[in-house]
């Protein structure tokens, strides 16, 4: 299990902390350090579970008085179903807009006016649908009924008024994001308005209404023009739906833009039906805070979420790779490399490995490719890469180099390749190991500084394996990692077969024809 930490988990514990950090500064590699951190934690962390399924992590820190949320849903863009890419990312932005209790000035007449709207909306696509064949009078007429139920619909919104209630009462951190595998919803608050929490977050669950979708679907398509026109974005997008042509990982999170057009109001409501339930939600809890409060308050509050059933998971493998697979861009921008190889879930047995791969190879300025790309070839940055797109599922080990302009990437690649044949066959050095083991143990307590970050990583590792003390017995099988097994590994994983390579490389225009000046 690796240490690293999620897309905005980057934060975890402070003040007691500080005894750790010189535990483990001071005995290194003492499998006794991590353990007595170990009991720390468990020491002020309490976890439970509602009848309905709704877990609960709670880590008390008293130093300060402040506590942290993270509403942590089993659920991202893997999960959609196919033609609804960016459904998941669409519920990041409906995330602080209200229930039927708060946002509205007048709930049945809004509700009426956002059904009116569907019902326009649905008549609308199904028309649009029959592509030339469709009725432009019609269209017409259906867009402007749309319109006005859209704005009948907005004129019963109090605007912000869930914002604004917690910001009133001091929220800070106020946030969500949408990764591959999961939806996250975060603030902080003062520890004497726990209960605020506790009604908010629970009324936003049991009474959700959506509102403002269309809305919030227009700036995702903005969001999607403007990753459409960043070269680097365009890369990204382009290696990863190369390297996975089966597993929806190849699938952008922001969602396809004719996808994100035809999503629907209805579309968001069945997701959230299936997703958006007791069972696959856990709340991570941290700071001023008494565990017996916490659950008298969840039982009060959440106890009246439905229960649902746990969604299924993924069941699409990714084929084996049979061949090498490239993708070239050439554009009036900076150079960029990425090469990325298969491998397992982050329930792999050799996944502590990769993070000791990742290290050797980028984790320093004694690293083997910052020793040569960024020192010697003046290389702007190189990064290693242990676990991409996702984790939950078998991904991609990822290298990532920035080359300055004028350095050709075919070089840097070459230069990459050379130094992952020297692990494959003759392995790394016991220092080079016993440095990356070091890294990662002074990585995690550095990482270990919050209460938001104890939130979203306790929360994460309970959802994702079950126990949040994962994060911690992770070092131990870091620990277990020997010369032996990071040759093993690099053998099987650095195959040229199993290997994906994207490149932007700079192009000028002579003459009106595109040509790569590196080439």
């Amino acid at each position: 299990m690796s240490t690293r930490l999620s897309p905005s988990g980057w934060y975890l514990a402070r003040r007691w902390i500080g005894l750790a950090v010189l535990l483990l500064v001071g005995a290194a590699s003492s499998v006794h350090a991590q353990q007595d951190l170990l009991d720390r934690f468990e020491a002020k962390t309490t976890t439970f579970t509602l009848d309905n399924g709704l877990d609960f992590v709670v880590v008390e820190r008293h130093d300060a008085p402040v506590v942290s949320f993270a509403t942590y849903a089993n659920v991202g863009s893997v999960d959609e179903p196919e033609g609804k890419t960016g459904i998941a990312h669409m519920f990041e932005h409906m995330a602080f807009k209200g229930t039927t209790t708060i946002g509205t000035k007048n709930i049945e007449k809004e509700m009426a006016a956002l059904r009116r709207q569907e019902e326009i909306y649905l008549k609308l696509r199904r028309e649009k649908a029959k592509g030339p064949q469709a009725d432009s009078a019609r269209i017409a007429k259906l867009e402007k009924q749309f319109e006005e139920a859209q704005e009948e619909a907005e004129s019963h919104i109090q605007d912000g008024e869930f914002e604004n209630i917690l910001e009133r009462n001091g929220a800070t951190d106020l946030n969500a994001y949408t990764s591959r595998d999961a939806t996250v919803y975060q603030y902080s608050l003062p520890a004497n308005k726990l209960e605020l929490f506790f009604a908010l977050e629970s009324d936003r669950f049991v009474n959700p209404v959506l509102r403002e979708f269309y809305t919030e679907r227009d700036v995702v398509m903005e969001e999607r023009r403007g990753s459409e026109s960043n070269p680097v974005q365009r890369l990204l997008e382009e290696f990863i739906t190369t390297a996975f042509k089966a597993h929806p990982y190849g699938n952008p999170t922001i969602g396809h833009m004719s996808d994100i057009r035809n999503l629907s109001r209805t579309d968001a409501e069945q997701f959230f039906e299936t997703y958006y339930n007791a069972s696959n939600l856990t709340i991570g809890i941290s700071g001023d805070v008494e565990p017996s409060r916490v659950k008298e308050l969840a039982r009060k509050y959440f106890s009246r979420l439905r229960e649902g059933e746990e969604p299924l998971p993924v069941l699409t493998d990714e084929p084996e790779q049979l061949g090498e697979r490239r993708v070239i861009i050439r554009e009036q921008s900076q150079p960029v490399l990425l090469v990325g190889y298969h491998r397992g879930s982050m329930e792999s047995k050799d996944d502590p490995v990769y993070d000791v791969l990742a290290d050797v190879l980028t984790g320093g300025r004694t690293s083997r490719l910052h020793e040569r790309l960024v020192q010697q070839e003046k290389m702007l940055q190189v990064q290693a890469v242990p676990s991409f797109p996702g984790d939950k599922y078998e991904n991609l080990f990822g290298i990532f180099g920035f080359p300055s302009r004028g350095v050709s990437p075919d070089s840097v690649e070459h230069i990459i390749y050379e130094e992952l044949e020297e692990i494959q066959e003759n392995g790394i050095t016991q220092e080079e190991l016993e440095r990356a083991k070091t890294r990662s143990r002074s990585d995690l307590v550095g990482q270990l500084d919050g209460n938001l970050g104890l939130a979203i990583q306790f929360a994460e590792m309970e959802t994702l394996t079950g126990d949040w003390r994962t994060i911690f017995r992770s070092l131990n099988e870091i620990e277990d990692v020997t010369v032996e097994d990071v040759q093993r590994v690099a053998e099987k994983t650095f195959k040229r077969s199993n290997r994906t390579v994207g490149m932007i490389k700079t192009a000028t225009n002579q003459g009106g024809q595109p040509t790569a000046s590196n080439e």
